[in-house]
């Protein structure tokens, strides 16, 4: 039997380079694309996954059936640069041509056309066709830095104190918060930021990175090739508690400033952490060690949501799934067939996860965002994942749905079980609750709490054994039989 690939999880190496370089403000790029392919890249997706309607410094070559069947797409590329020209897009600005899919199927290779057009364009050959996202954004990040930076890298002195962030582009999900909150860390550290590279930079100032003592890759997915070739210390941005607290010294070590990032922990503790004590030791703490969470992300959320969670609050993980998927881990039509017949408590994952619940009828279990595909918005910077107020919103998010949670389980005031079986009420007279049960018929019960949530159980319990109770004396019994507790238990499950 074929492997079937279903609902894939990332995009190309194409739409990686775009959302990199549509970050830069004197960056043009012309991808040599058909119109769709732009607009998928450009404009239908970065509006739901960074709330951006339209990236403006990219430009379609407009690939028609005449470029592929006879032409080639230079006279295309040659033909939108002279409008971009000529209306005064390419004033003061890089211009950088990128290849797709469509144009590498037929052979398309525009580099020596390219740098006759506008001194200093350079021709970015994407590979979509054999990459995915994550290689894709570390590869267009390290050619950047070997085209624009890497000459003038020799006159730049480095500056104790100062760092770069290296990594967030469009398209990297809850990058807004996240960033924020690194940016933070450092200070806290004792450092000053240098570059965000490449969402608050400039190539006309990528040489600047060689400016920094210490760089930070915000992922672990991309990223690492540009920080090794700058031949600075690196390291990777931490989420929860101790991961924080290891970051911050570790900088703190690198740029001398020790006592400070030691000082900046123990005010965290006082003051940011605290929420996360008082949530621990409060009655909700009680809930941790029953919940179950599966997490389904970038290998940068999974590692380090299932050392959070699990190691550091004592939540039981159920599995994990990274993006790109590692080799041990489950394929994406078993993670499906597992969502459908046994959901944890919590899953932590992209729209696809969402699906995959809905369709498995999985009405106990609760979705939480923690990867594209979305369609889901970050960009407030109150939604951290990282960092110690990540720490904070990560539990607080989890208490919150433990909430909602016991909240869809509590007994309504309706005429109307939630299956749609009239619940009969109770003759003149009669006392509602607290019949006796037979054995059988208390077991027959107990067997329908166990295919419930944990958390649900409590109040559950109480509802299903009032709506058994009322039958049996509807009909007259002075005590519940294995017989009615059978068939009202049996109705509500379907």
């Amino acid at each position: 039997m074929p492997s079937i690939v279903r609902d894939m999880p990332e995009t190309s190496s194409y739409w990686a380079a775009i959302w990199t370089l549509g970050t830069l403000p004197d960056v043009h790029v012309i991808c040599d694309a058909p119109i769709g392919c732009f607009n998928l890249a450009a404009t239908a997706v970065p509006d739901y996954t960074d709330a951006i309607p339209h990236i403006e410094n990219i430009t379609p070559s407009v690939i028609r059936e005449t470029e592929v069947n006879t032409t080639g797409t230079g006279p295309a590329v040659k033909r939108v640069f002279q409008d971009l020209r000529d209306e005064g897009l390419l004033d003061n600005k890089h211009l950088i041509v990128v290849s797709t899919a469509e144009s590498e199927m037929i052979g398309s290779d525009l580099t020596d056309l390219v740098t006759q057009l506008q001194p200093g364009a350079r021709f970015f050959h994407s590979e979509s066709l054999t990459e995915d996202e994550w290689t894709g954004r570390d590869r267009i990040l390290a050619w950047l830095w070997d085209n624009y930076g890497a000459e003038n890298a020799a006159r730049m002195a480095v500056e104790p104190g100062v760092v770069n962030i290296i990594g967030p582009t469009y398209g990297c999900f809850n990058s807004a918060s996240d960033l924020h909150e690194v940016c933070r860390l450092i200070e806290g550290a004792g450092g000053r930021v240098n570059m965000v590279f490449p969402f608050e930079a400039r190539l006309s100032e990528i040489a600047e990175l060689a400016c920094a003592q210490v760089n930070v890759v915000l992922y672990k997915e991309f990223g690492q090739t540009l920080a090794e070739s700058l031949g600075r210390p690196w390291i990777h941005a931490p989420i929860g508690m101790r991961d924080t607290t290891a970051f911050v010294r570790q900088l703190g070590h690198w740029l001398g400033t020790t006592e400070e990032a030691e000082a900046f922990i123990q005010h965290e503790k006082q003051t940011t952490l605290q929420a996360v004590w008082d949530l621990w030791r409060g009655p909700q703490g009680d809930w941790f060690a029953s919940l179950s969470v599966g997490i389904v992300a970038t290998g940068t959320y999974v590692d380090g949501l299932s050392a959070y969670l699990g190691e550091e609050l004592g939540l039981s993980i159920a599995f994990t799934v990274s993006r790109p998927r590692r080799s041990a881990e489950i394929e994406t039509e078993a993670l499906r067939a597992l969502l459908h017949a046994r959901p944890p408590n919590l899953v932590y994952g992209s729209m696809n996860e969402k699906i995959y619940l809905s369709e498995g009828g999985a009405r106990q279990a609760s979705f939480i965002p923690a990867a594209f595909p979305g369609p889901i918005v970050r960009r407030s910077v109150g939604t951290p994942f990282m960092g110690y107020r990540g720490a904070v919103y990560l539990i607080q998010d989890i208490v919150n749905r433990l909430y909602e949670a016991l909240y869809n389980v509590l007994p309504l005031d309706s005429a109307y079980a939630p299956s749609g079986v009239p619940i009969p009420a109770p003759s003149v007279g009669a006392k509602r609750g607290n019949l006796p049960w037979t054995s059988e018929a208390k077991a027959i019960l107990d067997e329908a709490l166990e295919n419930l949530p944990y958390l649900a159980r409590i109040s559950a319990s109480r509802e299903l054994q009032m709506r058994v109770e009322a039958v049996a004396q509807q009909r007259g019994f002075s005590e519940v039989t294995p017989e009615v507790a059978s068939q009202v238990l049996v109705s509500q499950g379907k």
